[in-house]
């Protein structure tokens, strides 16, 4: 079987709660998954549950932590270190699925470019199911996907100033 590639984008709530659920019900069916985070903080309670699953899932944290435009330069070694240990470990194991939380604002942010990204996705194994989530997708990952989603926000507590809340947002 040929792995697909999903991407969930847009600026509503649900990407990575989706690409969760997706790894949920792989490893529910035995299948190995390598989850990769990028600009998440340091807490994220899905990877606590992940974690619990070592033999089926490989969580590799590339946290930049959020960006508020400085140490943007910081920022973008980390992650270029971090591309090069997920070259080796993409070159190394075979994974039924990979997941890339947030590699879509990490690109539209400038602190991953198209050639690295187009780079890591050509080492991936063709039977792999690939999952990107992150608002603001460039259009060439758009069309490069076989599935996209867009999370539309038409409401949120946010607005009303809600801040983020632990089991919820993170």
């Amino acid at each position: 079987m040929k792995g697909l590639m999903h991407l969930y984008t847009g600026d509503g709530k649900g990407k990575t709660t989706a690409a969760v659920g997706l790894t949920i019900r792989a490893i529910g069916n035995g299948l190995r998954v390598l989850f990769i985070q990028f600009i998440k903080e340091e807490f994220s309670g899905e990877i606590v549950i992940l974690n619990n699953y070592p033999t089926l899932v490989d969580v590799y944290r590339c946290s930049t932590g959020f960006i508020y435009n400085e140490g943007k330069s910081l920022q973008r070694e980390k992650i270029k270190r971090c591309l090069e240990e997920l070259k080796l470990k993409i070159k190394k194991d075979t994974y039924d699925m990979i997941v890339f939380d947030e590699l879509a604002i990490a690109i539209s942010l400038g602190l991953i470019f198209r050639d690295e990204t187009e780079e890591l996705l050509s080492l991936i194994n063709k039977d792999t199911e690939i999952i990107i989530t992150g608002r603001n997708a460039p259009q060439w990952l758009i069309e490069r996907a076989d599935l996209v989603t867009e999370m539309k926000n038409i409401k949120h507590y946010f607005e009303k100033g809600v801040n983020a809340r632990k089991g919820i947002e993170y």
